[in-house]
């Protein structure tokens, strides 16, 4: 993977979905002679080959890809561009060189584009903007950038200002060498002279490029003031300095489709690009120690078992090497979804560990005996959506979950949980695509069929009024009988209280053994009460009763405690009750009124808002939403806020459901259960 020279540098592609990344990524291959000319179907490249991908047109992993430009060695890291699988994304920039943020023309789209902007800067990740499909662009480059720099805290920079002729983007002027290209579709821009009129343009956007440079550099703030013409020498210096230092974001553009762009991209990823020296210094990793691995994504891959895609950050790492006492079975180079062994892994490359069953996405691994040091931690996304899966088949049950292990391994932002109130286990992930790419994969990869249906929700009920009642059990059937006498108080509990047993028995007139078994009868009722779902809030107080030296067991009064219970709790008021959720939605401030429409249409209740803490132009709403009224919020808080917005839920409390809605969550749990 290395070439003679510099260590080999990794490059994110990250962006929004059908922004053209693969695309993107297709070129500079072809560029650099990595592959041939792409036919009418494109390429195939490692995740874009599952049936997943297939089945949905798009990415739906991260693709990795070596090349070499001007003896320089680059793998590059396709991101999925769906934003339920930022996951992806979040794991392949744990410890990449730079990153090439890719977007389409449209100014609406680019709000979107402000969570990914804020991530790579919290992480300090020195960034590119390629502007693809400039061909198709209806409106101005710089106000493009305008809205670029509205929703980035680093200063957006033009690199390149649009060469038009016939309203149509024909070429592009590099403002730091002055010098204007023309595109040549499927090959290198060629050079030309400016074109006639266009140096008041030039001059324009140059000096504001050069003053955004000057803010870091005294020297050339004073050669401004002074109209002194800075050498190109000294801009490309500063260029390349801010970009590693994060100070800037350099926008470059061009058609990825018609490769026009691609070459004047890779010249400034070759000139300006950091490698591993730089990623050593931004993470704080000793240059000298023992070898260095950081796990960035988990495959589990058909014939192959556990694949650990990790980059090698410090020494080498050797071909029976051991990480963390975990000695991988083999090493290789992904390309694609081609697998290439190999004896060792060199400082910067990206390598493929098999069979490193401890490791987990994230992990930073050493074959030294001290521990590893300390990175920052991989972001897991919190759960937005949920589905309730079954197995088709009862004998695949055991099966299910260990193949769900296995996708949550793969995927951190993927959880399941086994809700016995419900009777289902819950999918949880990032939106109704990403739980669909999960379960086809059940399918597809571990061979298990399952059903999907809209998760239940956990109604409880309690009751509103307290009661006294006197319960017998007696049976006869020759022999010892059975015989169970129970006088039980019972009483509503302040909301979120729980249930609480006692026994205020006196005088002996219940054996103090057969106590424990009255309370297991009592709960056993509580796990369904009248109204059909688990009682809570609900004290029960064994007061009184009798027994049989003979006939009573433990049985008899479980039996009786039951009884005592399913008599009586009908005769309290009982009442449904729905789970209520403290939401925290997070989106732009200008959609915030959209927000409180879309809360008050879920009959959810606003508590407060706040601005978003690191934020800049964001807002925090703050509200209390039933759980039913949330199966698809996420879908329309995205659609909002063209993909900017998200939100947190934890469980808050327990409220009172009457009248038409109560009736109809009774008659579907009746139809249910028969």
């Amino acid at each position: 993977m290395s070439g003679d020279g510099k260590n080999p540098r990794v490059i994110a592609l990250v962006g929004p979905q059908s922004s053209g990344k693969t695309s993107l990524l297709e070129s500079i291959l072809c560029q650099t002679s990595a592959l041939e000319r792409r036919s009418g179907n494109g390429v195939r490249l490692f995740g874009d080959a599952s049936s997943e991908a297939k089945a949905r047109v798009m990415g739906t992993e991260i693709n990795v890809a070596s090349t070499h430009f001007m003896g320089d060695a680059y793998t590059f890291l396709d991101c999925p561009g769906s934003l339920e699988l930022t996951q992806e994304t979040y794991g392949a920039l744990l410890c990449v060189d730079a990153a090439i943020v890719v977007t389409e023309t449209e100014s609406d789209k680019i709000i979107g584009l402000s969570p990914l902007l804020k991530f790579l800067e919290d992480r300090r990740i020195p960034r590119f903007i390629f502007v693809n499909k400039v061909d198709k662009a209806s409106q101005s480059i710089r106000q493009l950038a305008a809205s670029l720099n509205s929703v980035s805290q680093t200063p957006v920079v033009l690199r390149h200002i649009p060469i038009r002729k016939d309203n149509e983007i024909t070429g592009f002027i590099d403002l730091a060498s002055e010098r204007a290209y023309v595109y040549n579709k499927h090959k290198p821009s060629k050079s030309v002279d400016l074109p006639s009129g266009a140096e008041s343009d030039v001059e324009e956007a140059r000096y504001a490029m050069l003053e955004t440079l000057a803010d870091y550099d005294e020297k050339l703030m004073e050669e401004l003031l002074e109209d002194i013409h800075p050498p190109q020498e000294e801009v490309f210096q500063d260029l390349s300095q801010d970009l590693r230092e994060g100070r800037i974001i350099p926008v470059l553009m061009g058609s990825a489709l018609n490769e026009n762009g691609v070459h004047r991209l890779l010249k400034a990823l070759r000139h300006e690009a950091p490698d591993i020296n730089n990623l050593q210094s931004r993470l704080d990793i000793a240059a000298t120690g023992g070898p260095l691995v950081q796990i960035v994504k988990t495959y589990h891959i058909p014939h192959m078992g556990k694949v650990s895609l990790a980059r090698v950050l410090r020494g080498e790492i050797k071909e029976g090497d051991a990480l963390d006492g975990d000695r991988p079975s083999g090493l290789f180079r992904l390309t694609g979804e081609k697998t290439d062994k190999i004896k060792s892994g060199r400082l910067g490359d990206v390598i493929g560990l098999s069979r490193l069953e401890k490791a987990k996405t994230g992990d930073v691994l050493t074959t030294g005996a001290g521990p590893a040091p300390s990175l920052p931690a991989l972001n897991i996304l919190p759960p937005v959506f949920v589905t309730a899966l079954t197995a088709q088949d009862r004998n695949d049950e055991v099966k299910l979950i260990t193949s769900l292990a296995k996708i949550c391994e793969e995927d951190p932002s993927i959880s399941y949980e086994q809700v016995a109130d419900v009777h289902q286990i819950h999918l949880k992930g990032q939106g109704d695509v990403h739980l669909g790419i999960a379960t086809d994969r059940l399918h597809s990869k571990y061979g298990v069929n399952i059903n999907k249906q809209q998760p239940k929700i956990p109604y409880k009920e309690t009751i509103r009024k307290g009661t006294k009642h006197h319960s017998r059990y007696k049976k006869q059937s020759g022999g010892h009988g059975q015989f169970g006498d129970v006088v039980v108080e019972i009483e509503p509990l302040p909301l979120g209280s729980g249930f609480a047993f006692k026994q205020s028995i006196t005088g002996g007139a219940i054996p103090r053994q057969y106590i424990p078994s009255v309370e297991a009868g009592v709960r056993d009722y509580l796990s369904a009460g009248p109204l059909g779902f688990p009682v809570v809030d609900v004290g029960v107080n064994l007061v009184d009763g009798s027994f049989h030296a003979v006939d009573s067991s433990d049985m008899a009064f479980k039996t009786a405690g039951r009884l005592a219970m399913s008599e009586s709790l009908p005769s309290c008021n009982p009442v449904l009750l729905e789970p209520i959720m403290h939401v925290s939605i997070m989106a732009p401030t200008e959609f915030t009124g959209q927000i409180n429409s879309l809360i008050s249409g879920r009959r959810g209740k606003i508590l407060g808002f706040d601005a978003r803490k690191g934020w800049p132009g964001w807002e925090t709403i703050e509200a209390h939403m039933p759980l039913s009224e949330m199966h698809n919020m996420i879908i329309d808080i995205r659609s909002t806020t063209y993909g900017a917005g998200t939100y947190t839920y934890t469980f808050d409390h327990l409220s009172e459901l009457t009248g038409r809605l109560a009736s109809q969550v009774l008659a579907q749990h009746s139809k249910a259960a028969e």
